[in-house]
Parts: structure tokens; sequence; C-alpha cells
């Protein structure tokens, strides 16, 4: 799958966000090792700490359904679905990501503008000395 259909998979995601309080909605479309897509949007709560991210209701959706290998992410979002700036995962998604990810390999693709307009960097470069499952064994 191309990163332009990546990119414009996670702007169709964006529009189901649930953001009645900050209107920043964001869009996720999660490529599994399979060639599957997930996707996610943000779930915004009035007690604000149960919102959830675009990001991980991506993984979740993919977790839940069986799949545990992932080649990449793309990531679109702004204020009233304007995406005319990057959006990158926040810290919590990042961990998250780490999870079931390569940090080396695993690519996070953040639109901007349109599916042409977009930066891509790999976990290890946004999550550098990230605690992971090995740092467990």
């Amino acid at each position: 799958m191309s990163t332009q259909e990546l990119l414009s998979i996670a702007h169709q995601a964006m529009q189901n966000a649930y953001v009645p309080y900050s209107h920043h909605a964001v869009g996720a479309a999660l490529l599994g090792e399979s060639g599957r897509v997930y996707l996610g949007c943000n779930v915004e709560n009035a007690a604000y700490s149960p919102s959830c991210c675009a990001e991980r209701i991506a993984f979740y959706k993919a977790v839940s359904e069986g799949e545990r290998r992932f080649r990449a992410i793309a990531v679109v979002g702004g204020i009233n679905g304007r995406t005319e700036h990057p959006c990158p995962p926040c810290g919590v998604c990042r961990q998250v990501m780490r999870e079931f990810c390569d940090p080396e390999h695993f690519r996070i693709i953040l639109g901007c503008k349109d599916e042409e307009t977009y930066l891509e960097y790999t976990l290890a470069q946004l999550l550098p000395e990230s605690f992971g499952p090995q740092n467990l064994l």
C-alpha cells in the first residue's frame, strides 16, 4: 500500500472523530503486517481522561482482532478537520506503538495539507531510548 493511500484512509477516518470540546479531529490508518488497514479516530469525553487518541484506537482495534505486527501508521489531524500542519502522536501513543512495533522499522507518517505533503519518521526517531517488552525479560 502506498503512503498516499494510507494518508487518504487516515483522512477518511478523521471524519468519524468525536471532538465536541477541542474540535481537534484526528484520524489514523494503521497498516498491519498482514496488509490489512485498521482505522482509528479520537474520541473525547467531558471528563477528559477517558478520552482516547486515534492511534491507540487503531492499535487496540487491530490487537483485538488478532493482529500483532505492524508496518506503518498514517496520522492526520487539525482543528475543525483542517490538516494544515503535521499532527504527531502523543507520548502515550508512542509507547503503545513501542509495545507492538520494531522501533527501527515502523514508519510514522504525518500528513499535512494533502496526501502528497507529509513527514515520515521511524518510531526510534520519535521515541529514542524507549522502554519496551525486552526490558522486562
